[in-house]
């Protein structure tokens, strides 16, 4: 692999930090992708506006969206092979196109981190109150205060070591996926024996794209469905608590989404037939959770099993988001991008104490701060995320057809070294000039500053906010290595 003379931190060596090598197999690491990801929330979520936009051709969307993280999940495996490190997008574009721009990577990852899990505690705050005493899920402050709950307790999952996570992702991804196969068992009996009045019948024609009459509802779509696929590069930053770190973590990474694209394409097939909206005679976008108003049809008084499905699937990416972030600032700090605090590992729980404590009083303190402020600035952030993914995914894929670009033997490195990475890449700024696009309508979310959408603007702010720290810190360091010297 090339790299990039001249920048002391794309040439600074990456090796063993302290973490606890060897604990996670392929199994554990497709688990822990998977889970990151959080399926049932996202279709919760995201499935009726897909619906609500595509219709019946739903089910192609998802393999549409799927394709641009494909590639993307072979740039990490191929950069993976070569740079086993848990930093993963900051170190391997800082190889490529320098330390400020491998930076600036970094800050775009522990920006979506951090954010998300603010909003995946506030989530499974709300949905804990919607199964044990419906009339409390609109007390703002006990959902938010059983979110923070939620976080300090996965934080402190994650501090007592990667063994106890895993046992813990296990027991929530067969719970989540239970829940999920439960709903589409009855949900396939009642569509065979007609006991849903109002379904559909799936046809061919729902994988059909060009049955979207409207060019921009399917780009749309497709924008909506691309970042439910965001999580699975945790397996990537778990590479030094691997088994084979140079292999293990991109196969588990590959399968891991394969994984996800089939469990979006079944949920949105079922739900798009029960719900009659594959007949195109029923409006699903007054429903808030079409998942929901799916199990209740076909489920009846067990449709509060996908509620308790979402709710772990929330709490079970809550625990893994946290541990990508960490790893990240982990490395930066080892690299010297970070003060040297973030890269503390426990002697015995072999955990980065001080970056994963950090990651989880970030959250808290966001989620409490825009809480206090408004809840509307909240989800407009949340609704920022698709920029910093955007952004960080697409840097991924540049760095590797970059780094690989002389490097490649044979059409089939070429393949999965060069073409795939930068196709993937080209997607992804594709998508970050479309969600800036969408975000910019002032019409999208709850805030405007003058006249402009407030996820656009909080979104840049925050990206922007990484440069003066970022500048601040190599300042510091440069004035001390001066007087070092």
């Amino acid at each position: 692999m090339s790299a990039v003379p001249g920048h002391e931190i794309a040439d600074a060596p990456t090796g063993p930090k302290g973490l606890a090598a060897g604990r996670l197999g392929l199994a554990g690491s497709t688990a822990l992708g998977i889970a990151s990801t959080s399926p049932a929330y996202s279709l919760a979520a995201t499935l009726g506006l897909v619906i609500a936009a595509c219709g019946p051709q739903t089910p192609v969307v998802m393999v549409l969206a799927f394709v641009p993280m494909l590639f993307i999940a072979i740039a990490y495996r191929e950069l993976n092979a070569s740079l086993p490190d848990c930093g993963t997008t900051f170190t391997w574009v800082s190889r490529a196109f320098g330390r400020r721009t491998g930076w600036m990577s970094g800050w775009a990852m522990a920006l979506a981190g951090i954010i998300v899990l603010a909003n995946l505690a506030q989530v499974a705050g709300q949905y804990l109150w919607l199964l044990v005493a419906p009339d409390a899920a609109d007390n703002t402050w006990l959902v938010t205060g059983t979110g923070v709950v939620f976080i300090a307790a996965m934080t402190a999952v994650n501090l007592l070591g990667i063994d106890l996570g895993q046992r813990l992702q296990w027991g929530m991804t067969v719970l989540q996926y239970a829940g999920l196969a439960v709903f589409a068992v009855v949900a396939a009996v009642a569509l065979a024996t007609g006991a849903v009045p109002a379904a559909a019948a799936p046809a061919a024609d729902w994988f059909n794209p060009f049955g979207v009459a409207d060019g921009g509802a399917l780009g749309y779509g497709i924008l909506l469905s691309l970042f439910i696929y965001w999580g699975w590069d945790t397996c990537l930053a778990l590479n030094e608590e691997t088994k084979d770190p140079r292999t293990v973590p991109g196969r588990a990474a590959v399968l891991s989404s394969v994984i996800l694209l089939v469990t979006y394409v079944v949920m949105a097939l079922l739900v798009t037939a029960v719900t009659g909206a594959g007949s195109g005679s029923v409006d699903v976008s007054a429903v808030s959770d079409v998942l929901h108003e799916a199990s209740v049809a076909v489920m009846g008084p067990w449709a509060p099993v996908m509620l308790l499905a979402v709710l772990v699937s929330v709490i079970a990416s809550t625990q893994t988001t946290i541990l990508p972030t960490a790893r990240g600032t982990l490395s930066m700090a080892v690299q010297g991008a970070l003060p040297d605090a973030f890269a503390r590992v426990h002697p015995r729980h072999l955990t980065p104490t001080f970056s994963t404590t950090v990651v989880g009083g970030a959250a808290i303190g966001y989620l409490v701060l825009m809480t206090a402020l408004s809840t509307n600035l909240l989800a407009d952030s949340i609704a920022a995320i698709s920029l910093f993914i955007a952004v960080y995914y697409a840097l991924t894929g540049f760095a590797c057809a970059w780094l690989f670009r002389r490097d490649a033997r044979g059409p089939r490195q070429w393949l999965d070294r060069v073409i795939l990475p930068l196709a993937g890449a080209v997607i992804m700024t594709v998508a970050l000039i479309a969600s800036a696009v969408d975000l910019a309508d002032p019409a999208s979310g709850a805030t405007s500053v003058l006249g402009v959408g407030g996820g656009l603007v909080i979104g840049i702010v925050a990206l922007a906010a990484g440069v003066p720290l970022m500048v601040a810190w190599y300042a510091h360091r440069r004035r001390r290595s001066t007087v070092d010297a």
